[in-house]
């Protein structure tokens, strides 16, 4: 006579090695976490976008090192909200809150006086916060959301912290870029999406832009020990994605979290790759690179 496993029992043991090891997959899609035991102690970071998603995990994590944190945001009661939870959690009191609208110049120019003031130090600069497929706007500027905030608000604010960076030295800055940049095109005759708006491709052009940046920046910075590298974090669930399709109604990102849960990273794991860069010793004299 056979034996064989109560058929109850036989579905209980399947769906558990099932469940297991599609876990393990997302797990392995994920990512590799970074571990290291880098002190940050008297360090000084710049992190944008800092109360949300990426940039949250990236300055937790820069913060459980010991390393002072600027946490350059726009809105200012959502900062400090997740600020006061990451002094708790990390028991490192030297996280800062400081308003820093990447779509208005004034607001950049007006964060980096205040932060000269505060600090005479830079050693990490991440430029992290950004908008994806937004409706067509414009920054205070003028200039549409997509390519002024990823790009141009970055690109002052880095050319307004040169100086501190180099006086600190060596220092790292670090653009959140994105693999979108591959088909992205510099659209010269319409730069500014006037004429033809089109949501995607505006922000492929931003992330170009990120990544043409990165490597001019390198060029000009060689034999000052200012690194500059470009990274894409992986495809992860942020509200960056709030203006995408589906994503725009409560039921459609229901389905689309659903459907696509395997494959998409969580912010601790996105954040892994700006961590290594912003740590790894190994990375010290790379620079114009661009990591996935």
């Amino acid at each position: 006579m056979r034996w064989a496993f109560p058929k109850p029992l036989y579905y209980y043991t399947t769906g558990i090695t099932i469940v297991g090891s599609v876990y393990l997959l997302k797990d392995y899609l994920g990512g590799v976490v970074y571990q290291t035991n880098e002190h940050m102690k008297d360090k000084i970071v710049i992190v944008t976008g800092a109360n949300s998603g990426i940039g949250r995990e990236v300055a937790l994590d820069l913060a459980k090192h010991e390393a002072t944190v600027i946490m350059a945001c726009r809105d200012m009661d959502k900062c400090e909200i997740e600020r006061v939870q990451m002094v708790m959690e990390t028991r490192n009191k030297y996280i800062y809150c400081r308003k820093c609208d990447l779509a208005s110049q004034t607001s950049i120019r007006n964060f980096v006086n205040e932060f000269k003031k505060e600090h005479k130090k830079l050693h990490i600069l991440i430029n992290n916060a950004g908008v994806m497929s937004c409706p067509k706007t414009y920054t205070e500027e003028g200039i549409e959301m997509q390519l002024g905030v990823n790009h141009m608000g970055h690109f002052l604010l880095t050319n307004l912290l040169l100086d501190v960076l180099k006086d600190s030295a060596p220092a790292r800055i670090i653009n959140v870029s994105s693999a979108a940049h591959k088909r992205g095109k510099i659209n010269l005759k319409d730069l500014n999406s006037q004429e033809d708006y089109e949501p995607s491709a505006a922000y492929a052009q931003s992330k170009l832009a990120n990544i043409l940046f990165t490597r001019e920046l390198a060029n000009k910075l060689k034999g000052t020990d200012v690194t500059v590298n470009a990274v894409h974090p992986g495809i992860v669930r942020t509200g960056i994605t709030r203006h995408m399709g589906l994503a725009q109604y409560f039921l459609g990102r229901i389905l689309i979290n659903t459907i696509t849960w395997i494959f998409i990273k969580p912010p601790t794991r996105g954040a892994q790759p700006i961590l290594f860069l912003a740590l790894d010793p190994s990375v010290k004299d790379v620079t114009g690179a661009y990591f996935e």
